[in-house]
């Protein structure tokens, strides 16, 4: 099976078509996902403290960086979640096993986080 390029927009209609696809995708997770509205909330709040603190720029970032990355490996478990569910419902321990993984990885990444504020702030 050969993939069609021929009818795919193009430039900045590409552009627009993809950046609305991306605006679809956090309003999905926004409605849809508790987590996500959690770690959203959370995230502002954060971000809007990390101006307050007496930081450098570049540890401002790296805060920031954590907070995005935590969004980040969230909604890519969704999307593991998402395409696992779309497979079958019926109980499967691969299905089980891909979940798990992107419910470590959201771990790892709340777990770097936490460290990455806390040697920030303990310096």
């Amino acid at each position: 099976m050969q993939f069609d390029n021929t009818n795919k927009p193009t430039g900045v209609r590409r552009v627009f078509l993809a950046f609305n696809n991306t605006l679809k995708g956090f309003w999905w997770m926004c409605k849809n996902e508790a987590a996500f509205k959690q770690e959203v909330a959370l995230t502002i709040v954060l971000i809007l403290v990390t101006f307050i603190l007496n930081i450098s720029l570049i540890e401002q970032a790296i805060l920031i960086s954590t907070l995005l990355g935590v969004l980040l490996v969230e909604t890519i478990n969704t999307a593991i979640e998402a395409v696992v569910d779309r497979i079958g419902l019926e109980i499967h321990p691969l299905s089980g096993l891909a979940k798990d993984l992107g419910s470590a990885a959201v771990f790892l990444s709340l777990t770097i986080t936490f460290i990455i504020w806390g040697a920030i702030l303990w310096h």
